[in-house]
C-alpha cells in the first residue's frame, strides 16, 4: 500500500464521515462579494436536492429577493442511499428527513406540486389552481418514474412475488431487500433491468446487481443462482472504458449480460418477463426481477413550452444550454438536476456542480453583468462492486474520466476508500450541499 493511500485511509477513519472530506475537492464552497440587492421574485419548482441547494445558495447571494419553492413533498429523500437500503446495509429511515428542515429562513414554501408553467406570462399554476408569478424561474422538479409503462407491474407487488424496485423510494428499497434476500436464500434465476430512457444514477442497476451477487457469495448461496443483467443497449455503461471494466467484472463473477433487452412487461403469476430486443420480443423466466421503469420529466414540464422539440421528445427534458443550464428560448428560466435536458448529469454529485453555475448566471443577470461559469457535464458514480469495495467513477460530457483524487484513488480499481466515500462521506457532503455550504 502506498503512503498516499495509507495516509488517506487514516484521515478517512478519523474524520471523513463527520466532515465530508469530498467538500475539499468539489466546487461551490467559494466565498462571494457583498450580496446583490434586488427585489426580484425567484420561483424554484422542486425542493429536492437541486431546488433546496439553490434556495440556500441564492438566499446568501441576494439581498431582498423573494424566494418561493413549490413542492408537495413533505419528506426529503436522500436518494443515493436507496441502493444501500435495498441491500440490507441501511435502514429505511436512513434516507428520510423533513423537507422544511433544509429550507432557508425567509423562503416561502408552497407545499403542493406545480400543474402548469407558462413562460410567456411568467407564471406557474399549482395543483390547487393558485397562480404564482415570477421574475426568474428555476425548474428543479426532478423526474417521474413511469411504472405504468411496464405491463403487469404494480408497486404493490414490490417485496413479494420475487419483485424488487429500489428506485421507487426508501420504503420500496426496503421491500426490495426482502425480495432479494429471499432470492439469495432460495436461489434460481435473477434478472436485473434498466430502462431505455435517460435515467437518474445509471450506475444504480449495476450496484444492485453487484451487491446481491456479493451478498450471495458471503452466504455461500451463489452456486444456486443465475444472475443476468439486461442492458438497454450494446454497452453496460455510457462511458466506454467503464463499460469494459464492468464487462470484465461480470465475466469474473459469472454474471451474464443480455444486451439490448428492454423490459416491456412482467407476468407476476408465471414469473415471466417480456423484453423488446432488436430481433423482436423475447420472454425470460425469473425467480427475482429488479424493475427500473422508464423515466421522464413531470407532466407540468412535459406539457409546457420548455422541453426540447427535436430530441428526448418522449421524455420531455428541458431545452437548456448544456454549459449554462439557461433555457434556450426563455433567458429568465433555468434548469438544475434530473429535469435538465443535457447529455449527462442525472446524479446528486452533478447537482453539486450544476447549482453554482445556475446561481452565478442568475445573480449576474440580476446584477447586469455576464457570468463565465460553465458546467462541463461532471457526473459521479461511486460504483459499488461488492460490500466494502467500490470504484469512484467521475466523468464529463466527453466521457473523459475526471478523478477528484488523481494519483491517490484510481477510478477503475475496486477500493475500500471508494466504498467509504459512498457509504460514509457522501451523505455528509450531500447535507452540506443542501445547506449551500459545499
Amino acid at each position: 500500500m502506498s503512503d498516499a493511500i495509507r495516509n488517506l485511509n487514516r484521515r478517512a477513519l478519523l474524520g471523513l464521515g463527520a466532515a465530508g472530506a469530498a467538500l475539499a475537492v468539489l466546487p461551490g464552497a467559494e466565498t462571494h462579494a457583498q450580496p446583490v440587492k434586488t427585489s426580484a421574485h425567484i420561483v424554484i419548482l422542486g425542493a429536492g436536492a437541486a431546488g433546496t441547494t439553490l434556495a440556500n445558495r441564492l438566499s446568501d447571494r441576494l439581498d431582498g429577493a423573494k424566494i418561493t419553492l413549490i413542492d408537495g413533498r413533505k419528506s426529503h429523500l436522500y436518494q443515493p442511499g436507496f441502493t444501500l437500503i435495498a441491500a440490507g446495509l441501511k435502514p429505511e429511515g436512513y434516507s428520510v428527513s423533513d423537507t422544511a428542515a433544509w429550507l432557508p429562513k425567509g423562503a416561502e414554501w408552497i407545499a403542493e406540486a406545480a400543474a402548469e408553467i407558462d413562460p410567456e406570462a411568467k407564471t406557474v399554476t399549482t395543483q390547487s389552481g393558485k397562480s404564482v408569478s415570477y421574475d426568474y424561474l428555476i425548474v428543479a422538479t426532478g423526474l417521474v418514474l413511469d411504472h405504468d409503462a411496464i405491463e403487469g407491474f404494480s408497486l404493490d407487488l414490490v417485496g413479494r412475488e420475487g419483485i424488487g424496485a429500489l428506485y421507487a423510494g426508501p420504503d420500496y428499497a426496503a421491500k426490495t431487500w426482502q425480495a432479494a434476500s429471499a432470492y439469495i436464500d432460495g436461489g434460481g434465476k435473477g434478472l436485473f433491468t434498466r430502462p431505455a430512457t435517460e435515467m437518474k444514477c445509471a450506475g444504480a442497476p449495476l450496484k444492485h446487481t453487484f451487491l446481491i451477487d456479493d451478498i450471495a457469495r458471503t452466504r455461500g448461496q451463489r452456486g444456486k443462482m443465475e444472475v443476468t443483467y439486461a442492458a438497454n443497449n450494446n454497452t453496460l455503461f455510457g462511458v466506454p472504458i467503464v463499460s469494459e471494466k464492468v464487462r470484465t467484472l461480470f465475466g469474473q463473477r459469472g454474471i451474464d449480460a443480455a444486451y439490448s433487452h428492454v423490459l416491456k412487461a412482467i407476468d407476476p403469476g408465471k414469473r415471466i418477463a417480456t423484453f423488446t430486443t432488436p430481433g423482436g420480443e423475447t420472454e425470460m423466466d425469473y425467480d427475482y426481477i429488479h424493475v427500473i421503469p422508464p423515466q421522464r420529466a413531470p407532466d407540468a414540464v412535459r406539457n409546457s413550452p420548455l422541453p426540447w422539440a427535436d430530441k428526448w421528445t418522449d421524455q420531455g427534458w428541458m431545452e437548456v444550454d448544456k454549459h449554462t443550464l439557461r433555457h434556450a428560448r426563455y433567458p429568465e428560466v433555468f434548469a438544475c438536476g434530473d429535469v435538465a435536458g443535457v447529455p449527462k448529469g442525472k446524479t446528486a454529485a452533478s447537482v453539486k456542480w450544476q447549482a453554482p453555475v445556475v446561481e452565478d448566471h442568475l445573480v449576474a443577470q440580476i446584477a447586469g453583468r455576464e457570468s463565465g461559469a460553465s458546467y462541463d457535464g461532471y457526473t459521479s458514480c461511486p460504483l459499488i462492486t461488492r460490500v466494502g469495495r467500490a470504484m469512484l467513477i467521475e466523468f464529463d460530457y466527453n466521457n473523459d474520466l475526471v478523478p477528484s483524487f488523481p494519483g491517490v484513488i484510481a477510478p477503475l480499481e475496486e477500493l475500500w476508500i471508494s466504498w467509504l466515500m459512498k457509504e460514509v462521506a457522501l451523505k455528509a457532503t450531500y447535507n452540506a450541499m443542501l445547506r449551500g455550504k459545499a
